[in-house]
C-alpha cells in the first residue's frame, strides 16, 4: 500500500515524536531503532524536512526534530510528503482516467476503501501513535 520509503518515514516520525519536545534525534539512532537502512532513511527524512514536517539540523549536534507539536502532525502529511496524493485519489488498478462516469472494474469498491484509508490517515496524529509506543501497546519492529 505505501512505498518502502513511506513505511520507513512513518516509523521514523513516530520514533522522533516519542522523544522529548525539541530533542534532536540522530540519523544512526533513528535507522537503528526503526531497523531501516541508514542511507535510505537519510533520504526519506530529507524529503520530510523539505516538506516542512521535520526540521533537519547539520553539524556535530545535528539531527532531526518535529517541525511542530506531534498532536498537529497526522499520518496524511507524512504520506503526502513521501508518496504524493495518489493514494487519496488514484485508481485501484492504476488507470490514469478512472472516475464515476468512466469507472474501472473495481472503482466503486475501491473508492470506499480509499475513503476509509484517507479518513484514518487524516485523523491519526503522531502523538496518538507515539503514546501507544510509550504505553507498550504497539511496536515499531518485530
Amino acid at each position: 500500500m505505501f512505498s518502502k520509503a513511506c513505511e520507513y518515514g512513518i516509523k521514523a516520525m513516530i520514533y522522533i515524536a516519542q522523544q522529548e519536545v525539541g530533542q534532536r534525534v540522530g540519523l544512526k539512532q533513528i535507522a537503528q531503532v526503526t531497523e531501516s537502512p541508514e542511507a535510505f532513511t537519510a533520504k526519506t527524512l530529507q524529503i520530510l524536512a523539505r516538506n516542512g514536517v521535520l526540521v533537519s539540523f547539520k553539524g556535530p549536534t545535528g539531527g532531526f526534530s518535529l517541525s511542530k507539536d506531534s498532536s498537529k502532525i497526522n499520518l496524511a502529511q507524512i504520506v503526502k510528503a513521501i508518496d504524493g496524493e495518489e493514494i487519496f485519489t488514484g485508481c485501484g488498478l492504476g488507470l490514469e482516467k478512472c472516475d464515476a462516469s468512466r469507472p474501472c472494474p473495481v472503482h466503486f469498491k475501491f473508492a470506499s476503501v480509499r475513503d476509509g484509508l484517507s479518513l484514518m490517515l487524516h485523523s491519526t496524529s503522531l502523538k496518538e501513535l507515539a503514546d501507544g509506543l510509550d504505553a507498550g501497546t504497539v511496536f515499531l519492529t518485530q
